[in-house]
């Protein structure tokens, strides 16, 4: 595990914990996996997949009913994030806050990390 021990690579603010323990009641998954992949203007991008089952390497976030695996690559870029769940009058869905992305892209889709 990367980071902190006794700290949790990330955190849910309780719209995204409610969000995510609603979905993973409508799919009947284990969690949410979170992982970075190469892609986009910026370079890479954030995934999120059901999962059926959680990988012992994985790190495990559970709040309010919610779990959040992060994929071993991906431990180190999201170290600090706040992931949100927020709705607006046109748009729905989760907002990563991560204190490791240097640069976006204008869409808002792919990130750049520092160092990367």
């Amino acid at each position: 595990m990367f980071g902190i021990p006794g700290k949790q690579a990330v955190t849910l603010t309780p719209a995204a914990a409610k969000q995510i323990a609603r979905l993973m009641d409508k799919q009947s998954s284990k969690g949410l996996r979170i992982g970075i992949k190469k892609g986009g203007c910026a370079g890479m991008e954030y995934t999120m997949d059901y999962v059926s089952e959680v990988n012992p390497m994985d790190e495990t976030v559970e709040q309010d009913g919610a779990r959040v695996m992060i994929a071993p690559m991906a431990q180190m870029f999201l170290f600090g994030t706040e992931i949100d769940y927020e709705t607006s009058l046109l748009e729905a869905g989760f907002k990563f806050r991560n204190p490791n992305v240097s640069e976006a892209c204008g869409c808002g889709e792919s990130i750049k990390f520092k160092d990367a």
